[in-house]
C-alpha cells in the first residue's frame, strides 16, 4: 500500500485463512465482539491481502496509536484477526478481483481521502464501523451490530460510493 508497510504472513496463517495460490489480492471483512457491550456491538476492520502479506485497516477510539496511524485511522495496529478485548475475531466477508482491487484502492487511499480520520464518537459515529461501511458504500451493508454504520451517509458526496 502507498502509506503503510506490508505485514508479512506466518506460515500457519497464509495457509489457513487467507490466500490460495492461485489468487493475487483478497479483502476481508472481519469483526469482533466489543468489551461490555458485545451482546449489542461489533467492531468492524479489513484485511488486505496479497501474497506473501496482510494489513489490517480500521479506525480506532484513540488517534496516533502506532507509526501507521493518520489520527483515528490505523494500519496494522493490532494483529490481522486479534479480536478488541471480547473474544476472537472472524471473517464474515471476502472479495476477489475487480471488487477486491476497487476495495483495497479504496482502503489504501483512505488516509488521505476518509472524511471523519480525525474525528471518533462512540455513537451515533464517526466509528470503526463508519470507516467499514463508507468503504463497502452500496457493497455490502454490516449487520445492526455495527453501531455507527448509518452514520456513514452522512459523507460528503464527493467521498460516496455507490
Amino acid at each position: 500500500p502507498p502509506h503503510a508497510p506490508a505485514r508479512p504472513l506466518s506460515p500457519a496463517i497464509s495457509q489457513a485463512t487467507m490466500l490460495n495460490s492461485d489468487l493475487d489480492l483478497a479483502v476481508d471483512l472481519w469483526t469482533a465482539r466489543i468489551p461490555w457491550i458485545g451482546q449489542f456491538a461489533e467492531h468492524h476492520w479489513f484485511l488486505v491481502g496479497r501474497p506473501g502479506s496482510r494489513d489490517r485497516w480500521e479506525v480506532w477510539q484513540k488517534p496516533n496509536q502506532c507509526d501507521t496511524s493518520w489520527q483515528y485511522l490505523h494500519c496494522n495496529l493490532l494483529p490481522p484477526e486479534a479480536g478488541v478485548g471480547n473474544g476472537a475475531g472472524r471473517m464474515i466477508a471476502r472479495w476477489n478481483g475487480e471488487e477486491a482491487a476497487s476495495l483495497a484502492a479504496r482502503i489504501e487511499s483512505s488516509p488521505d481521502i476518509y472524511p471523519w480520520r480525525n474525528q471518533y464518537r462512540i455513537f451515533p459515529g464517526p466509528n470503526s464501523n463508519t470507516y467499514v461501511q463508507w468503504v463497502l458504500g452500496s457493497l455490502y451493508t454490516i449487520g445492526w451490530r455495527g453501531i455507527g454504520r448509518r452514520f456513514a451517509r452522512h459523507a460528503p458526496m464527493a467521498n460516496r460510493v455507490g
